[in-house]
């Protein structure tokens, strides 16, 4: 099996890329370097493909593996033949692999192997072979023996069924043909297990769609309906068919033995193989649901994620509450926690005159420029209450709300406890609502990617394939902004790549001991960080200018291409201090042929463009490309909602069939997949990402069940 040469076909790439690609995963290399300091190597592959690459190169390994473990088991038993060997070679599936190995695979004691021990082996395969010259009864009369515990010729020939029902089973053959026929002309059926009972998945109580066209969602939500009992799924398969195909392919017309044949086929297919196609059909639909939601799942995190922080506000964090109040918390713009408390504004309470005398005075103290709600319990109040506390304090102050999926997850957490043992879990949750706004992929990164809710049914899925598949997304996020070495949480160095959680506490431990890092060189100090590691992470981790002795260690450059950077500065008559300066914005046109001096600095063309972009926009925040969070200073209601209005908005979430748009209710309209675009779109994500703003017409308000129904045609 030529791994490589599949990876070239698959992907479309060239040898080159994937045998360096191979390679430098194999030696231990982190995707995020491999991507951005090794494109000269891959042919300038994206993080994602990388992924993608090394998921897919992990499955053919395994694949391998078991062909050869299935061949060796198949020699031990002295059976394997030149034409089970050409099978495997040409598996390209798990599945295929074990259809292969089906018959010599040891079973629990099967009805068939009773058979044969009762000697009634010999019988099957006449009657298999077609050989009988004669009635099978009397064939059958040789084959009775009490003794045995074949008392009649009916046993006999039951025996001799169950022995053939078996053979027919084993058969890749036919399980390939008849999973081929279930798939393509079978039907995804879902029944209600209790039609009198009201749940959210009686449009499935009597549902059926073609195995082949389902849509993934819907896949997930009918598993989910049948693990809590209100839903029966079933694959119906176009049996008569498939019977009709398979005995075509084993009859040769013996009259003695056709018509037990077709019984022993039909025993088999329903008994044997029906039940053992349909779960696998039914785990294939799963699992390619879930990566289907997984990669939705990820593409929203990854949004989420690269929200543009906003910078360097002071902000009044607001965590609402009905009978434990509203924590607040007074952060600055670095994310230092200047006031806690709780005041109650809200039902029961509703002490709104006493919390305004609580908060407006500590607002005015530390001249507090924005205010996070969080979005849950008691939002809608709360948002009401900061509005009216705006209006009076007469000053350029906006709202914002925020997210606080995973918040409290946070709060409870060891990580929340170590950061702020002197805060209970609530004010805790407050400090993260607020720096959630400040700086998202800060604070984000200290909660499990699971829990920041902006996926569908991920509690459905494999939550091993889905931790590892979110934790390359947040990796893959961290490592593209780039981390402050001085600054950075252990929970945000544990992302940068190379660097473990133990790596990231000895950091930490590092800079309480010996100070702020001066140079990224300093790395190398910190305990258990040795070469390998120094050559994965450095070049994500910085150090802001004004606080290192190398300027170049406050750019994404890598420590490797230092020389080439110098080189490079003193052909264009610049130095390291012009970094960041407006003499050095026009490196890029000295450079008139980049392949030339690619070669005279001894590095690649790739590595020489993206020398250049540091050194023109060194610690250039990608995030300041997103769309801007929309801060509002007045609120809406669900009442004040008329068809036709036209409103901006937010991405909150993108799901199959639609986006989840935040408009400033509190409760996020829906944007049907028919609703997004004037031209056909397969997937949501073809259109919008979780954090675009915006314009939305209202096309309905149903009060009674809270929802909005939302059209991006303006």
């Amino acid at each position: 099996m030529d791994i490589l040469k599949q990876l070239e076909e698959e992907f479309e790439l060239k040898p080159f890329q994937v045998e360096n690609t191979v390679k430098l995963i194999d030696e231990g290399n982190t995707i995020p370097f491999i991507a951005r300091y090794r494109k000269e190597m891959t042919g300038s592959i994206d993080d994602q493909a990388l992924r993608e690459i090394f998921d897919r190169l992990n499955y053919l390994r395994s694949l391998a593996e078991r062909k050869e473990q299935v061949r060796n088991s198949i020699e031990e038993q002295g059976k394997l033949t030149d034409e089970i060997v050409a099978s495997l070679n040409s598996a390209a599936t798990m599945a295929e692999v074990e259809d292969i190995y089906r018959p010599y695979k040891p079973k629990r004691r099967t009805r068939a192997m009773m058979a044969k021990e009762k000697g009634l082996e010999p019988l099957a395969i006449i009657i298999w072979e077609q050989m009988a010259s004669e009635e099978l009864s009397k064939l059958a009369q040789d084959y009775v023996d009490e003794e045995k515990g074949v008392a009649t010729i009916e046993d006999a020939l039951a025996g001799a069924m169950d022995i053939i029902a078996e053979i027919i089973s084993d058969e890749a053959e036919f399980r390939t043909i008849i999973r081929g026929k279930t798939f393509d002309k079978g039907f995804f059926t879902t029944k209600a297990t209790d039609a009198e009972k009201e749940s959210v998945y009686e449009m499935y109580y009597d549902f059926t769609e073609p195995v082949k066209k389902i849509a993934s969602h819907r896949v997930l939500a009918a598993n989910r309906g049948e693990k809590e009992d209100f839903l029966n799924i079933k694959i119906e398969a176009p049996d008569e068919e498939i019977v009709t195909e398979i005995f075509s392919k084993i009859n040769q017309k013996n009259k003695f033995c056709e018509n037990f044949l077709k019984e022993a086929l039909e025993d088999s297919y329903k008994r044997l193989i029906a039940p053992s196609i349909e779960r696998e059909i039914r785990n294939d639909l799963t699992e390619k649901a879930e990566e289907g939601a997984m990669k939705v799942f990820s593409e929203n995190l990854r949004q989420l994620l690269l929200a543009p922080p906003i910078k360097n506000k002071i902000v009044l964090a607001l965590d609402p509450g009905f009978r434990t109040g509203c924590k607040y918390a007074i952060i600055d713009g670095t994310g230092k926690v200047l006031e806690t408390g709780v005041v109650y504004p809200t039902p029961p309470q509703s002490k709104i005159a006493e919390s305004k005398r609580i908060l407006m005075p500590l607002m005015d103290k530390h001249n507090v420029e924005i205010i996070a709600i969080g979005n849950g319990t008691a939002s809608r109040e709360t948002e009401s209450f900061a509005v009216d506390m705006i209006k009076e304090t007469g000053k350029n102050i906006h709202y914002i709300i925020v997210n606080e999926a995973g918040a409290s997850v946070y709060s409870a957490s060891k990580l929340g406890a170590a950061e702020f043992p002197e805060f209970d879990v609530a004010l805790r949750s407050a400090v993260s609502i607020g720096r959630r706004m400040q700086d998202p992929l800060a604070e984000l990164v200290k909660i499990d990617p699971k829990s920041i809710g902006v996926g569908q049914y991920q509690h459905d899925m494999n939550q091993k394939r889905l931790g590892e598949t979110l934790g390359g997304v947040v990796e893959g996020c961290v490592n593209n902004v780039g981390v402050d070495l001085n600054t950075a949480s252990p929970s945000l160095l544990s992302y940068v790549s190379g660097i473990s959680g133990a790596l990231a506490k000895n950091i930490l431990e590092y800079r309480e001991e010996n100070g702020r890092f001066k140079s990224r060189r300093e790395l190398l100090k910190v305990k258990k960080l040795g070469p390998k590691a120094y050559e994965q992470c450095a070049g994500f981790l910085r150090i802001p200018k004004g606080e290192c002795k190398d300027m170049l260690d406050s750019t994404g450059v890598h420590p490797e291409s230092y020389k080439a950077a110098e080189e490079l500065l003193a052909k264009c008559g610049l130095t390291k201090d012009d970094i960041g300066t407006d003499k050095i914005r026009s490196i890029s046109k000295a450079v008139q042929d980049e392949k030339t001096a690619a070669e005279e600095l001894g590095v690649g063309v790739p590595t020489l463009k993206d020398i250049i972009k540091e050194l023109e926009k060194p610690g250039r925040d990608p995030r300041d490309d997103m769309p801007a969070q929309i801060l509002r200073s007045d609120v809406l209601s669900m009442e004040d909602l008329t068809e036709g209005m036209i409103l901006e908005g937010t991405v909150r979430n993108v799901i199959d069939f639609g986006a989840f748009v935040d408009i400033g209710v509190h409760q996020d309209g829906l944007v049907h997949i028919s609703q997004i675009s004037n031209k056909y779109i397969k997937h949501p994500l073809e259109a919008v990402s979780v954090g675009d703003v915006v314009t939305v017409k209202v096309l309905g308000v149903d009060l009674n069940k809270k929802r909005i129904s939302l059209t991006m045609k303006v």
